[in-house]
């Protein structure tokens, strides 16, 4: 019973930090801003960092199942 939540919080930090990950490639890659008006080296870093932690995030409460 209690792997249900568990399942869901993995789920939500998985997809939220892997679609920030692709999105912060993507736009690294066209040479494009991560945030308006930051640093860009600053708001790539920061967003990556951010995704991967999420991406942790979420293998952490798929190995609570």
């Amino acid at each position: 019973m209690e792997s249900g939540p568990a399942i869901f919080a993995g789920m939500v930090f998985a997809l939220f930090g892997g679609a920030l990950l692709m999105w912060t490639v993507v736009r690294v890659r066209h040479g494009e801003p991560v945030a308006h008006g930051v640093n860009p080296v600053a708001s790539a870093t920061l967003a990556s960092l951010a995704s991967v932690i999420m991406l942790v995030l979420g293998t952490w409460c798929f190995t609570r199942v």
